[in-house]
């Protein structure tokens, strides 16, 4: 048996810790979030039970959990749509060089460097100086919309750049319209990376605290309400909320990827009938 390097168990030491670091604090949650009746905060566990998962379902007097939760969804939602369809916009628009087109791109992804409290302040302050009404909808959603799209115009760019031009020259050369290319061609060619795109657009929103904290107005969104209930909320309740959100988390990248695979497939049964129509 071949002998490893020292350097290999100090890597390997390495990142076991990261990932202990990592995912500790979350996987302790999960741990007392299934405490007893009676049981703290803290270790050592009082029992085991499910009473605190009975007791989110119940009237809580912390705070509207699941307002929050519905509307930390639809925000997930409407951020999600708005990324994709605007970044493959400008990822078609940005393929040839224009006027500005260099300033504008530096401008989209300077939100990325600015603290996010800065950005929560001002799009507020805007709406308070315009008259507007500072609700979770309309300046909640645009502070998080400087947040999102940075990341999906950067993975269009990053497509686009490596996109085969050939394949839409070949539609034209069929008698395609610019419209059908896009539809026909372009869009299924990339449907791999909008649905990267998607996830990256509906989590960054879904669990984005500081752009939301100024601009979510009377009404909190999911991690606004997971904070105020850490003022107030001296029981696991708050353990079982950060469970079955983490799942929640889980299962909506679960259903991205398996579209992803669900769609690796269909392309490569689709490429092997063609080919043995030949």
């Amino acid at each position: 048996m071949e002998k490893r390097p020292l350097s290999f168990y100090v890597l390997a030491g390495f990142f076991a810790l990261f990932v202990l670091f990592l995912y500790g604090p979350t996987l302790t949650i999960g741990i007392l979030s299934f405490q007893g009746p009676q049981g703290g905060l803290t270790f050592p566990m009082n029992g085991v039970s499910l009473h605190w998962f009975r007791d989110l379902f119940e009237e809580q007097a912390v705070g509207d959990i699941w307002g929050a939760f519905r509307r930390s969804l639809a925000l997930g939602l409407m951020v999600m749509v708005t990324t994709v369809v605007v970044s493959v916009m400008a990822g078609l628009a940005f393929r040839k060089r224009f006027l500005g087109s260099g300033l504008l791109f530096y401008i989209a992804i300077t939100s990325l460097v600015i603290p996010s409290i800065l950005i929560s302040l001002g799009v507020g302050l805007i709406f308070n100086q315009l008259g507007l009404k500072v609700h979770w909808a309309t300046s909640g959603f645009g502070s998080q919309l400087t947040w999102t799209l940075p990341f999906g115009l950067l993975i269009m760019f990053a497509v686009f750049n490596r996109f085969d031009k050939s394949y839409e020259e070949a539609a034209r050369d069929q008698g395609a319209t610019a419209w059908q290319t896009i539809y026909h061609v372009v869009l299924p060619i990339i449907a791999p990376s909008l649905i990267g795109v998607a996830l990256f657009g509906f989590t960054l929103s879904y669990d984005e605290f500081a752009r939301t904290l100024l601009t979510a107005g009377s009404y909190n969104t999911l991690p606004l309400e997971v904070f105020g209930m850490t003022t107030n909320v001296t029981s696991p309740v708050i353990y079982a909320l950060g469970t079955l959100t983490t799942l929640f988390s889980l299962m909506i990248i679960a259903v991205f990827l398996f579209t992803v695979w669900v769609m690796g497939k269909r392309r490569a049964r689709a490429g092997s009938d063609a080919g043995k129509g030949v």
